[in-house]
């Protein structure tokens, strides 16, 4: 009987005790900046201007190491959209000592006062995106009540906040993702002024392009080329530049409590391009500008 007993609680014991935390593996424990791009050969030139270079690979990411305007970095490639870019974020902090997190890459315009060219790095990052899509009644849509947070609506379209849940026993809803103060302070210091390159190859912008320190960024999983939504989001989130990754980066910073800054330069202007959607025309260009940043920016950090 005590056998049988005894046989019982064994077999019953991986059922009734958790299992144990699955901790990744630190690769390199020298604290770092993660430098992250969204555009390969914007990564491959702040590569390049990269010394003491180690690669990693882990969770389907290559992470590289090194030392980038003398000090220390980790770069990598964020992914396309919000989903990739939340998933290597994650994954870099799990693995190396971040202590800053500084993305860059391409963007649409959403302010008519940019052009393309500019770089921006917005104060602030909403999922614009996060919508609730209503019933269709006459005379117009009914959101679900309880799902929308009183922003105007885009059509059947109705933002929602994000519920966040840095602290498990306290959720949040937020509307948006604030950059952190120091960072800010250190780009108006550092980058504002740059002088940027205006033409490239046979390619030259009507304006010399400029960088801007403030606003709102808006994020999705979509690629806006659409004037009438390009109005809506400048118009009801406030948003200067729509992309596809940084508020996404935005809320996996905020979740770790880690200090993030994000620069964008416009490759297009978001469907408010009369001629044309100037993304294929204007992308290498902008990315090369958006890199220049990022290096003016990391060699004034502390």
């Amino acid at each position: 009987m005590r056998l049988l007993l005894t046989l019982l609680i064994l077999a019953s014991a991986p059922f009734s005790a958790p299992r144990p935390v699955q901790a990744a593996d630190l690769l390199d424990p020298t604290p770092r900046t993660a430098v992250i791009s969204a555009f390969p050969p914007e990564l491959a030139a702040l590569e390049a201007a990269t010394g003491d270079k180690h690669v990693y690979t882990a969770a389907g990411a290559r992470f590289v190491t090194g030392t980038l305007e003398g000090k220390p970095v980790v770069l990598f490639l964020s992914g396309i959209s919000m989903v990739n870019a939340a998933m290597t974020t994650q994954s870099a902090l799990d693995r190396f000592r971040i202590e800053r997190i500084v993305f860059s890459g391409v963007a649409g315009g959403a302010d008519p006062a940019l052009e393309v060219g500019d770089v921006v790095a917005p104060e602030r990052w909403v999922q614009s995106s996060e919508m609730a899509y209503a019933r269709e009644v006459p005379g117009g849509f009914a959101p679900t009540p309880g799902l929308t947070d009183g922003r105007s609506n885009f059509g059947m379209m109705y933002p929602r906040a994000v519920t966040v849940t840095r602290d498990p026993a306290k959720p949040e809803d937020l509307k948006d993702f604030p950059v952190d103060p120091a960072l800010l302070d250190l780009a108006r210091r550092s980058v504002s002024g740059l002088t940027l390159k205006r033409c490239a190859a046979d390619q030259c912008l009507a304006k010399p392009p400029k960088v801007v320190v403030g606003g709102v960024g808006g994020s999705g999983p979509v690629f806006v080329d659409n004037a009438a939504f390009r109005q809506y989001a400048h118009d009801v989130f406030g948003a200067r530049v729509l992309d596809m990754e940084s508020a996404a980066v935005a809320q996996v910073a905020y979740v770790n409590r880690t200090p993030f800054i994000v620069f964008r330069s416009l490759s297009d202007l978001a469907g408010g391009d009369p001629a044309g959607n100037q993304f294929p025309v204007f992308l290498r260009f902008a990315a090369e500008n958006s890199a220049t940043v990022v290096r003016a920016f990391v060699k004034a950090l502390p």
